[in-house]
């Protein structure tokens, strides 16, 4: 028997299911009853019950439409036809089952709320049918729970909609933060460079020529002592102006990792680290050089001089151990100190802009950071990139 107002539905075999999966997609919610009427699916052979069943929620002024189906055929017809609000099944028939109605929607309307109303189900049948999903179950002989179910799974679904929608929104959000990032730190690492070159160009060639005209000078000055002195002095401020410009120039942008790569910056910039800080180091690289993506480049030695940074601010270490590796398609960096140790409450902290900013920038390439630390043993910080596949299957592969 299958019915739908008295009309009877074409009949479909799942083989050739075709599930409108839009209709109760997010983005086309499950109709609220209250507002467009409430279209219900059941799966009774029973007309007594079915007549009981109707006029219950007619009795609570409930709006809805329903279709009648007591095959499987025609169960699944009235899914392909159009989707339900709510499905409400017998768990006994003649030649289907409610357990397979609610396999059955769990894989083409997993959103639609599903509620077992029948003449009795063992406690242990019902725990199952609950674990596989099914909303609710209402027995036959205590009707007057089933508006209230129905109403309560009709709730529950909205909020979980809302909740759905609410999560993509946040989704969205994330990722166009994300992408906000990742130009202003293209922008930031352009603009840098930009100003780098400018810096190292302009400003060095000004100092260099100053720097002629001052030995010019002191060439005409002879006899004159206080004036050897003077243009002496001056050029040795010229000098050290044209220190000052270079190192400015190389921490906006180390011109060694754009013509040397990653690794040769990175044994640049440890060395550095230890010539001002008078903090040992030891540095182990285990990759052959490659041409590796910049945008790649630029985030692991950003991270790892924010690295550097954090060694000097707090850990109060005296020896820094570096070692960059490659393992299959993975770039490895490891940064260790035997430093005071981090905790997990500051690696976690979230006023922790500079660790913040790490993570942000490493997975923007795809890439992690873990910080591992112990009290008076130092810590341990790990990057973590995928290599690009031109560079892991390369002769750059270690």
């Amino acid at each position: 028997m299958q019915k739908q107002d008295g009309k009877d539905p074409a009949l479909a075999v799942l083989d050739t299911l075709v599930v409108d999966r839009q209709a109760v997609s997010p983005e086309n919610p499950v109709p609220k009853a209250a507002d467009e009427g409430l279209h219900i699916l059941l799966v009774e052979d029973s007309e007594p019950s079915v007549e009981l069943i109707r006029q219950t929620l007619l009795d609570s002024g409930l709006k809805f439409s329903m279709a009648t189906v007591d095959s499987r055929e025609g169960f699944e017809a009235e899914l392909s036809r159009q989707a339900p609000g709510i499905i409400l099944s017998d768990y006994w028939l003649p030649t289907f089952d409610g357990g397979m109605a609610l396999e059955i929607t769990k894989q083409v309307a997993p959103d639609v709320p599903f509620i077992f109303v029948t003449g009795g189900l063992g406690e242990e049948v019902v725990i199952e049918m609950l674990k596989q999903g099914a909303t609710d179950y209402v027995l036959k002989s205590r009707l007057s729970r089933l508006v209230p179910a129905v109403n309560r799974a009709l709730r529950e679904t909205e909020q979980r909609r809302e909740r759905q929608e609410a999560e993509e929104k946040l989704r969205r959000s994330h990722g166009q933060l994300r992408a906000l990032s990742s130009r202003l730190q293209l922008v930031r690492e352009e603009e840098r460079t930009r100003i780098a070159r400018e810096v190292h160009d302009e400003l060095g060639q000004a100092l260099t020529g100053l720097k002629l005209d001052l030995s010019w000078l002191y060439g005409r000055l002879a006899g004159n002592s206080v004036m050897h002195r003077m243009v002496k002095a001056m050029s040795s401020q010229v000098d050290a102006t044209i220190l000052t410009v270079r190192r400015i120039a190389t921490e906006l942008r180390p011109g060694v990792l754009d013509s040397l790569g990653l690794a040769a910056a990175i044994e640049w910039q440890t060395t550095d680290f230890q010539s001002r800080t008078c903090i040992l180091c030891e540095t182990t690289i285990d990759v052959k050089e490659a041409v590796w993506d910049r945008e790649l480049s630029t985030a692991c030695f950003r991270a790892f001089q924010e690295t550097l940074t954090n060694i000097i601010r707090h850990a109060k270490a005296t020896r820094v151990e570096v070692r960059l590796t490659q393992v299959d398609h993975e770039l490895i960096l490891t940064v260790r100190d035997n430093g005071r140790g981090i905790s997990e409450k500051e690696a976690a902290d979230a006023r922790s802009i500079g660790l913040i900013g790490m993570r942000e920038r490493l997975a923007q390439v795809g890439g992690g950071v873990q910080f591992a630390g112990a009290p008076n043993q130092g810590t341990t910080v790990t990057i973590r990139v995928p290599m690009p596949e031109a560079v892991a299957d390369g002769p750059g592969r270690a």
